[in-house]
């Protein structure tokens, strides 16, 4: 059995996936999740508390160096996930160690670069909203970015940062802030080119001065063909100008017929876990080594050939101590993901676990995700 590490801030959806390919895998990631380590041969943290939600180097690499001195079944690579977005240093020194099975550092390393990335959008006549790389004059409207972290946290309005905050480093722009709804492109990139595996619609919500933070996605939805076409063509070109590997995704934003680039996420996404059926890791691989590969099949399996599926990440309101009993009632539904273990310690916007739901349309799935999420909510209200 080929022996597989994956890397996240969150592993578990990776590790089930490499898992259900039926590779031995090592997950390495900051919250060692009951589900996590039961999909995994082994855990190993690579962060934790004081670490502010950000993978430890050191660790990180000290696990990719266990793994090459490994004995007997040696890994055949490491897949990172979130966390790395802005770190192509990092994948630089760990692909040193281990064979990366991802976008290479170089082309992480432009793709995130705020003037590289929208440069060649311009270049290529792929509409965006209006980008600036010092502060504007008037802040109204426009929406503080940067383009080394993740999960919305790092977007701020302009006009709430304050002036101590001003300076701009270079992974820093300034964004013309859009009505619309956020949606994304689920997609796997090769040396032949790329495929879209769905298109999703995102779930933001605010937490004090991070007024989009990333809560979840829902797909596959549908878009109009000329539409669908326009975004496949999109995926293309920029799969193409800055060499992506593997599971990646496109952030945009629709407003009817009309769509604006936003971001590409050179790695596994979060929405992957909507289309992680069996062969999703395999593909990932082969495209990640240019041979062949083909989209996996859509899941034959999922529960009452429902063909829409979500996922929510559940937010803690305020610090707490996760006890036992309510570990238990978290683990006790086949609905709820990430789950921690009893003594887990959160504080204020911290991730807790995730809720799932399948239905036939978006509607109704964000509707079961809300429902899902209150209950969670409810059962947490108790911790001290």
């Amino acid at each position: 059995m080929a022996v597989l590490a994956v890397a996240a801030v969150s592993a578990r959806m990776l590790a089930e996936a490499a898992t259900r390919d039926g590779y031995g895998v090592v997950a390495l990631d900051l919250y060692g999740d009951a589900d996590t380590r039961r999909a995994a041969r082994c855990w190993r943290p690579i962060g934790g508390p004081g670490h502010a939600g950000q993978i430890d180097a050191p660790r990180l690499l000290d696990a990719l160096r266990e793994l090459t001195g490994h004995v007997g079944e040696p890994a055949i690579g490491w897949i990172p996930g979130s966390g790395f977005d802005g770190r192509p240093e990092l994948l630089e020194v760990g692909a040193r160690l281990l064979p990366l099975l991802g976008t290479p550092a170089d082309a992480v390393r432009r793709v995130r670069d705020p003037a590289a990335f929208f440069g060649a959008l311009s270049a290529h006549g792929i509409a965006f909203p209006e980008v600036r790389f010092d502060a504007p004059d008037d802040p109204r409207g426009w929406l503080r970015k940067d383009a080394a972290g993740s999960g919305g946290w790092q977007v701020r309005r302009a006009a709430e940062v304050r002036e101590a905050d001003a300076a701009v480093p270079p992974s820093v722009y300034f964004q013309r802030e859009r009505d619309g709804v956020p949606m994304s492109a689920t997609f796997l990139a090769g040396a032949a080119g790329a495929r879209i595996a769905g298109f999703n619609e995102l779930l933001t919500e605010p937490f004090g001065k991070r007024p989009h933070v990333y809560a979840g996605c829902i797909g596959p939805v549908e878009l109009p063909g000329t539409l669908a076409q326009r975004l496949v063509g999109i995926v293309q070109t920029l799969a193409g100008a800055f060499a992506l590997r593997g599971w990646c995704s496109l952030d945009f934003m629709r407003a009817g017929d009309a769509v604006e680039v936003l971001e590409v996420n050179p790695r596994a996404p979060a929405s992957l876990a909507l289309y992680a059926q069996r062969g999703a890791i395999e593909a990932h691989v082969a495209a990640c080594r240019d041979a062949a590969w083909e989209l996996p099949p859509p899941d034959a399996s999922r529960a009452g050939g429902h063909r829409v599926a979500g996922q929510r990440i559940v937010y803690a309101a305020r610090a707490a101590i996760l006890d036992e009993q309510t570990a238990q009632r978290l683990a006790s539904r086949d609905d709820v993901h990430d789950l921690p273990v009893a003594g887990a310690r959160f504080g204020p916007g911290d991730p807790v676990c995730s809720v799932s739901a399948v239905a036939d349309d978006a509607a109704q799935v964000r509707a079961m995700l809300d429902a899902r999420r209150d209950d969670v909510m409810l059962m947490l209200e108790s911790l001290s």
